[in-house]
């Protein structure tokens, strides 16, 4: 068991994490990247997507209030962890969720996401992430992510949101793509289906030239 004390944007944090949980002993430097690209505004309402220990969405409470932010993660120890963090950072009120991704959120209508997703697997749990939360957030909303890859996030968020900032720091991408319009299911099925055969005739062509 490790205990972690930080201050972040001038508020001093504690957390207790153990070796089951991802960077057990001190906060990724990629979740520190994130945040500090993020100003916490009093109207905002935030999701920490994939909440670990509960860092993102800890610190959010602390900073808009505790019934404006949700914390989610597939991992049960996650959230307990999560919720054991809540009790010693004194915030009472925030949701926290076992979830497999967005499928057991209810809440929508979120100004921020926020995730720092496992970038060393496949793309599947991303995927999942950026299409799913598209429709969770309020127009305008923000989807803010962060990685070591730059490509395949790149032209996800791109593809989804019609657009992406990207920023490099400490050896991460920080990404923030926002909800321009209220693009329905269907239409952004369809995007996604046209992108993908694309992708596939790319790759068929590549091959084609490599013979």
């Amino acid at each position: 068991m490790y205990n972690i004390e930080i201050t972040i944007k001038n508020i001093d944090l504690k957390f207790i994490s153990n070796d089951k949980l991802f960077s057990p002993k001190n906060i990724d430097i990629g979740t520190l990247s994130m945040i500090d690209e993020v100003n916490f505004e009093n109207e905002n309402k935030i999701l920490d997507l994939g909440c670990g220990y509960g860092v993102v969405g800890i610190l959010a409470a602390k900073i808009i209030g505790d019934n404006k932010a949700v914390m989610c993660d597939i991992d049960s120890e996650a959230v307990e962890a999560s919720k054991n963090n809540a009790v010693l950072n004194n915030v009472s009120n925030i949701s926290i969720v076992q979830s497999d991704g967005l499928k057991n959120i209810i809440d929508k209508d979120f100004s921020m996401i926020l995730s720092n997703p496992p970038y060393h697997t496949d793309f599947s749990v991303a995927k999942h992430f950026i299409e799913s939360g598209f429709y969770k957030l309020a127009l305008n909303g923000k989807f803010i992510m962060v990685t070591k890859r730059l490509d395949w996030y790149r032209n996800k968020l791109s593809s989804v949101f019609g657009g992406v900032k990207v920023k490099e720091k400490n050896g991460y991408y920080i990404f923030i793509s926002e909800k321009r319009n209220m693009l329905d299911s269907n239409k952004l099925k369809k995007r996604l289906k046209k992108e993908n055969r694309d992708t596939l005739k790319s790759m068929t062509s590549n091959k084609k030239n490599y013979k």
